[in-house]
């Protein structure tokens, strides 16, 4: 398989992923964990806790065959993430919109889904912090919200945002 440089996507086993995180960038690895903060229930409390936005992976940035093969010598098992003879990689615009996503203020409720969105309206963000990402309407209840398709990731975010942030986009969904 050939690797490039630039942002790959690692699997890691389920619940390992900050240390993971944290023994990559212990070795000098630029490497990426998206978290997001779900509330949780038991039968006596709830609690915030934080999660990974996609459990068991993350993204780490690849200069060289080096970094490339040092990555998997970190003492917790892991893999790169390949389609085909392709390896799993994602653009520096989709690792920016994810940061941005994470850091917003007004979009809430995120969670990953792995089903290809169906066909819907195609919106534009035109106000917050995720102003210009182009998306795709799957469920409109009380609360509106949009599945924004990362196509490197084959996955999908939904979020909860504002309907007043959303307008018509005559173009194809191009994220």
């Amino acid at each position: 398989m050939e690797r490039k440089n630039g942002w790959h996507v690692l699997y890691v086993q389920y619940r390992h992923e900050k240390k993971v995180c944290q023994e990559l960038q212990e070795k000098g690895i630029d490497a990426f964990l998206p978290m997001t903060t779900t509330v949780r229930k038991w039968s006596d409390r709830k609690k915030k806790v934080e999660i990974p936005l996609f459990p068991s992976y993350l993204f780490v940035y690849i200069n060289s065959d080096k970094d490339f093969h040092s990555v998997l010598t970190i003492d917790t098992p892991c893999s790169y993430v390949s389609f085909g003879n392709e390896y799993g990689q994602v653009s520096q615009k989709e690792i920016d919109q994810i940061k941005m996503l994470l850091q917003g203020k007004v979009v809430r409720d995120i969670e990953v889904d792995r089903e290809l969105p169906s066909i819907g309206d195609k919106l534009k963000i035109m106000r917050g912090e995720l102003s210009g990402l182009e998306c795709e309407v799957y469920r409109i209840d009380n609360l509106q919200k949009i599945r924004v398709r990362l196509s490197s990731l084959r996955q999908n975010i939904s979020a909860t945002i504002p309907l007043s942030y959303l307008s018509q986009n005559t173009s194809s969904l191009a994220c």
